[in-house]
């Protein structure tokens, strides 16, 4: 912080529409970044970044400082938390710079795509495969948890695959909303989003870091039926099921799915968050640590079920840099746009060109049945 930084953005709309050319020059460090619009928030845009000395990738989350105005409260609690962090399951914070109109938060690079979009996109997914992914996520929590920081923000949406390899790591984003504890406090701010979040904030109760528990009981229970537990139009309707703890394991959704699994939810969507498990606890549940995940294939029922209950409005927004990331790889393996182009063969450009090419090609097929996923760049 308190670096001065100066920042060239040339957009080049001939081209390709959102280039953006970053040259940043911070006191004897020099960065020249090639650079365009990946995600755009309410208060911030992020992009993706392309190092041009190392071709090393990074996101850049810009924040103009008339956004922070009366919220200087807030950026400052998420930096403070991303400084103290290093987990290989979250998103780390890389650095900051700072201008006199915005701040820059370099933020470690996930392609991957969301959660919700790889199950999809699956052939075979289990029991199994879901427990795996809550155990990292439970490992990652219980490290925030150990350090004294409550995430108080856990979804689907805030948890993104680092790379696009089948084996590839969960990563959880966003602290925008997390809090440190200070010793033996506890929290009464109403937070989070509507569905995961604990019936103890509804009910405007003091609470503590058990409210992410609470949420990753909810990830569980959407992760082996593809729907939400709790769920009503009406807001009002859908807070007093939360608030009761009132949910089913529904037949035939649920036939399939081991009593082992189950218990497991149970213990962390526990009203009582005096009785719920502890990240410690569910760390030690057998469907986790244990041999009691099943093996059967719930590809089908589950997936068609995301797709119903969580339509994927962004689906058609800006492209991301799971997309460009993905042609780059095509690009470095020979494939190149027809014509002359004055684009750099390997630059997050090129391949965001070609992802508008495709996109021409593909509007077609979306019409006649769900459009592949175009998973978004979401960052702290």
């Amino acid at each position: 912080m308190g670096r001065e930084v100066l920042l060239a953005w040339v957009k080049d709309r001939h081209d390709v529409p959102g280039y953006i050319s970053v040259s940043v020059s911070v006191c004897q460090i020099f960065l020249d970044y090639v650079c365009f619009l990946c995600s755009r928030g309410a208060f911030s845009e992020v992009v993706l970044a392309e190092e041009k000395g190392t071709q090393r990738l990074v996101a850049i989350k810009c924040i103009p400082k008339k956004a922070l105005q009366g919220k200087e409260n807030n950026i400052e609690n998420e930096i403070a938390v991303l400084h103290r962090i290093k987990h290989t399951n979250i998103v780390s914070l890389e650095d900051i710079f700072e201008s006199t109109s915005h701040l820059y938060l370099v933020m470690q690079l996930v392609s991957g795509g969301e959660l919700f979009d790889r199950i999809v996109e699956k052939g075979f997914y289990t029991e199994r495969d879901a427990s795996q992914l809550i155990h990292q996520i439970l490992d990652a929590v219980k490290y925030l948890h150990d350090m004294g920081i409550v995430h108080r923000d856990l979804k689907p949406e805030n948890l993104l695959y680092y790379s696009m390899d089948e084996d590839s790591k969960i990563m959880i984003s966003d602290f925008g909303l997390s809090k440190i504890e200070d010793t033996g406090s506890v929290m009464s701010t109403a937070c989070g989003t509507p569905g995961y979040v604990a019936p103890e904030v509804l009910a405007q109760k003091p609470y503590s870091k058990a409210v992410d528990c609470w949420s990753i009981g909810v990830i569980s229970y959407i992760l082996l039926c593809g729907y939400p537990p709790f769920y009503d139009e009406n807001d009002a309707k859908l807070f007093e099921q939360i608030l009761k703890a009132e949910y089913e394991f529904d037949s035939p959704y649920w036939d399939d799915i081991s009593d082992s699994a189950k218990d497991f939810i149970c213990h962390l969507m526990e009203k009582d968050f005096m009785k719920r498990y502890t990240t410690d606890q569910a760390l030690q549940h057998p469907w986790i640590c244990g041999d009691t995940a099943l093996d059967k294939n719930i590809h089908e029922s589950v997936s068609a079920q995301i797709k119903k209950n969580f339509a994927k409005s962004k689906w058609k927004q800006a492209f991301n840099a799971t997309a460009v990331v993905r042609h780059m790889r095509r690009l470095q393996l020979g494939t190149s746009l027809e014509g002359p182009s004055q684009i750099t063969p390997t630059s997050p450009c090129h391949a965001q060109a070609l992802l508008l090419q495709e996109e021409d090609e593909e509007e077609e097929e979306e019409e006649e049945g769900p459009g592949r996923s175009l998973p978004h760049c979401l960052l702290p």
